[in-house]
Order: C-alpha cells, then structure tokens, then sequence
C-alpha cells in the first residue's frame, strides 16, 4: 500500500502556468511523471509540459466544471501515465464580485461557476483517482488547492472564498474515508503570491500592501507552495493526512 518515493503518476489540474506550473516542475524534479491539464491555455500548457525534466509526461485537456469531461480527462491522465498515484487538484476561478457592486444575474453567474470549478471539480476529480487508487491497491495521495481566504475572508470575492473553505472540508471528509485504503488527503492554504495573473497588482500602487500583509515583507513564491505540495505528497507525509497548511508567511493566523 505504500508509494514509491519517485516514478509516481501524478495529475496535476490548471497546470498551463502560476502554482499549476510550479508544482508540475516540483513533481518532474523529482522523478515522477506528470499529466498536465489545462483548460484553455494550449500554448502555455505545452510549455509547461516542455519545460519539465524526465520522460513520459503528458499533456490533457478540458473544462473540468463538466463531469462528463472531467471524468474523460481522468481517464486520458490514467492511460498516459498507465495509472494516477498523485492527484493535485490546483485548478480554479477566481473572479471579482463584491455584493454591493454586483448585479444579480451576475451574482449568480458567478457562484455557478466557483461552484462548478472550485468545488465540484475537485471532488469528481477526487473520486475518479481514488477509485484508481483503490482497484489498483497501491495508496495514493490528494492534494488539494485551498486559500487563506477560507478562514480570513474574502470581501470581493465571497464565491472563492466560500468554495475554496468547502474545498479544505472536503478533503478532511476525505482522508478520514480513504486512510482505510492507505490513501492520504491534505490541503494548502496559501496567502498572496506572485503569478502572472496578480503580477500587475504587485506592481502597481497596492504592492506594497500587498508585501506588508507578511511581517517578512514580501509575498510567497509558487515554488514555495509547489514544494510543500510535494512533501504532503510524499510517502513521508501520510501522517499529516487531513491537515490543512497554511502557507502565508504569517500573514493570517489562525488559533
């Protein structure tokens, strides 16, 4: 039931760029095998996937907010890599809509597909690895993707936070039910961090709030958050299964 240390077949979801990107490097350098997925972003997603070390990689596509689709882009990940050790559900939106501001259709626009992404995704993508994890009896890991905003809030985006809280419930859920099957489930809870999509913010005239939010005076790193996700992945972590990690330079304390 135990994992080996490397060779693993690992899924990682939204991994075209940012934190995606990052922990597919991070699993590569190791010695395992990565299914990248991506939704829309072929181009940086085949440079992700050219950008890794080793051999047997894979790329998959698909719009996980269809269950239909996500369970094809688990089966195209499983038959890549012949099997999914490692599942890193990092995929999700994240979209501005403060309540006072924001029209009602939207409003419920935008729930929908938090929901469908953040949440929903996560779990059928949970259940269709697990279920590999289970016929195949070797254990497994799941990793999932959370937020700081789940405990501090999130007032211009309430959907993403409240997703992002169901999500590191969901994985406590997880761990207890799947330990059983020497499967373990942990979650991250990053703060600020520089990607692409953020990089503007850091430069324009909120950087330096956004820098001050750490008593360190800096925001993270995906490569920060990416190597932490390998070690709760790792055959060493399984007894921090159900833990959920705050990774926010001590921006957020949680008691």
């Amino acid at each position: 039931m135990n994992l080996p240390p490397t060779g693993r077949r690992v899924l990682v979801t939204g991994a075209s760029r940012g934190l995606g990107r990052a922990v597919a490097r991070a699993f590569a350098e190791n010695g395992d095998r990565v299914a990248v997925h991506y939704g829309s972003r072929a181009d940086e997603a085949r440079a992700t996937l050219a950008s890794l070390p080793g051999e047997g990689h894979a790329l998959v596509q698909g719009d996980l907010a269809d269950a239909t689709i996500a369970a094809r882009v688990a089966d195209e990940a499983a038959e890549a890599l012949g099997g999914i050790d490692v599942l890193v559900n990092n995929a999700a939106v994240n979209e501005r809509h403060p309540l006072p501001e924001t029209p009602y259709d939207e409003w419920v626009a935008v729930w929908q597909r938090h929901v469908a992404v953040n949440l929903l995704a996560t779990a059928n993508l949970s259940h269709l690895a697990a279920r590999r994890m289970i016929d195949g009896r070797r254990g497994g890991r799941i990793v999932n993707i959370g937020s700081r905003g789940a405990f501090r809030g999130e007032p211009d985006h309430p959907a993403y936070g409240a997703t992002k809280a169901a999500v590191h419930a969901l994985g406590q859920s997880l761990a207890v039910s799947l330990a059983p099957h020497g499967i373990a489930v942990a979650s991250v809870a990053p703060g600020f961090f520089t990607t692409e999509r953020v990089a503007p913010r850091l430069t324009g005239p909120e950087g330096d709030a956004l820098r001050a939010q750490s008593p360190f005076g800096r925001v993270g790193t995906p490569e920060e958050i990416a190597h932490a996700v390998l070690w709760l992945a790792s055959p060493q972590a399984e007894w921090s299964s159900g833990t959920i990690l705050d990774l926010n330079g001590a921006s957020h304390l949680r008691t």
